[in-house]
C-alpha cells in the first residue's frame, strides 16, 4: 500500500535586503514568483506561448514541476487539463505584510516522489527570485538558509547556507510505513479529533466547493489528491477500496464546525487573469470511529 510514496520537506529562510511588502496570505505570492522565475530560468523555447505546444515539454523541469499534464498513455485523470503538482509551499502563518531589511521570513516546501530530485532547481530559483524581487514594490531578499525537515517529527538539518552556497545531500523523507507508525502514537480520546484548516482550503463535492467540511468530504478529497499524486509522481496506481473507505467515513459526524470561508484574489501573470483563491479556515471537530483514518489524515496534512 503506497510502497513507492516518498515525501520530503524543507524549510527556506529568506532575509529581506530591501523592504518586502507581502499580502496576509503569502503562499500564492511565493508560488507565483517562483513559477515566473523558474520558467524564465530554464525555458529554451520562449517564443512558444504554451508549454503544451512545446517540443521539449517531456524533458523540461518547469513543465513537470509547474505545469504537470497527464501523459498520453495515462490510465487515470485523462480528462484533467492539469494534474496535482508535485510540490506544496507552506506559507508562514503570521499575517505581517511588511518585512524590513534584516528581518527573516520562513516557509516550508513539500516535494512528492520524483520531484524530490528537483530540489536544486527550487534552491536556484528562489535565490534568483530574491535578486529579481518579490511582492509589492519588488523588494529584494537573499536566500539565507535551506534545511531538510523530517516531515513527521520536525528534526532539521541545514543543507544550504548563503555563507558557503553549497548544497549538501540529506534524505529525511518519509513514506507510508513511517506515517502509519507515527499515527499509531496518537491518542484518540472520546472518539474525537480536531482538524485545523490553517490556510484557505478548497474541497469539492459533487462539483461544488463546500463550505461545511463534512468528514466524508474531507476523506474524499484526500483520497483523490493522494491517488493522483501517487500515480503521476510516484509511478504507481493506488489499489485501495475507495468506496469502502468513503462509506466508513460517512459514519464519522461533524460534531462542531468553527470554520469560515475566506475570499481573496490575486492576479496570475501566467494565466493573465484574476484568480479567486478563497477557501475554508478554522477548526472542525469530528466524532466517531476515527482511529482507522488517522494515517490518511496524517498523510493529508503533509500533502
Amino acid at each position: 500500500m503506497l510502497d513507492k510514496l516518498r515525501i520530503a520537506k524543507y524549510r527556506f529562510t529568506l532575509e529581506a535586503v530591501e523592504r518586502l511588502g507581502l499580502p496576509r496570505y503569502k503562499g500564492s505570492t511565493l508560488r507565483g514568483g517562483f513559477g515566473a522565475v523558474f520558467k524564465r530560468t530554464v525555458c529554451f523555447q520562449k517564443e512558444v506561448k504554451s508549454c503544451a505546444d512545446c517540443l521539449l515539454k517531456a524533458n523540461c523541469p518547469y513543465a513537470y514541476i509547474f505545469e504537470t499534464s497527464p501523459p498520453q498513455d495515462a490510465e487515470v485523470l485523462r480528462t484533467y487539463s492539469d494534474v496535482p503538482l508535485p510540490f506544496v509551499i507552506e506559507p508562514p502563518l503570521d499575517i505581517r505584510t511588511v518585512y524590513e531589511p534584516g528581518e527573516t521570513l520562513d516557509f516550508g516546501l513539500v516535494l512528492v516522489g520524483r520531484a524530490i530530485n528537483y530540489l536544486p532547481y527550487f534552491i536556484v530559483v528562489f535565490k534568483e527570485l530574491g535578486r529579481v524581487g518579490l511582492g509589492q514594490g519588488r523588494g529584494r531578499y537573499r536566500l539565507r538558509e535551506v534545511a531538510a525537515v523530517q516531515p513527521l517529527d520536525g528534526i532539521e538539518e541545514t543543507i544550504y547556507s548563503a555563507a558557503n552556497e553549497m548544497v549538501c545531500e540529506r534524505d529525511l523523507s518519509v513514506g507510508w510505513k513511517e506515517i502509519e507508525v507515527q499515527s499509531s502514537k496518537f491518542k484518540v480520546q472520546s472518539s474525537k479529533v480536531m482538524v485545523n484548516f490553517l490556510t484557505p482550503t478548497r474541497m469539492k463535492h459533487e462539483g461544488r466547493f463546500v463550505v461545511r467540511p463534512e468528514f466524508h468530504v474531507l476523506v474524499r478529497n484526500i483520497l483523490r489528491r493522494v491517488s493522483s499524486l501517487y500515480y503521476f509522481h510516484c509511478g504507481e496506481k493506488w489499489e485501495v477500496d475507495y468506496r469502502g473507505i468513503i462509506e466508513a467515513a460517512k459514519g464519522v459526524r461533524l460534531a462542531e464546525a468553527r470554520t469560515g470561508w475566506v475570499d481573496w484574489e490575486r492576479y496570475s501573470r501566467r494565466q493573465q487573469q484574476r484568480m479567486n483563491l478563497g477557501g475554508l479556515v478554522g477548526q472542525a471537530t469530528y466524532e466517531g470511529d476515527i482511529e482507522p483514518f488517522l494515517p490518511l489524515l496524517t498523510l493529508g496534512e503533509l500533502v
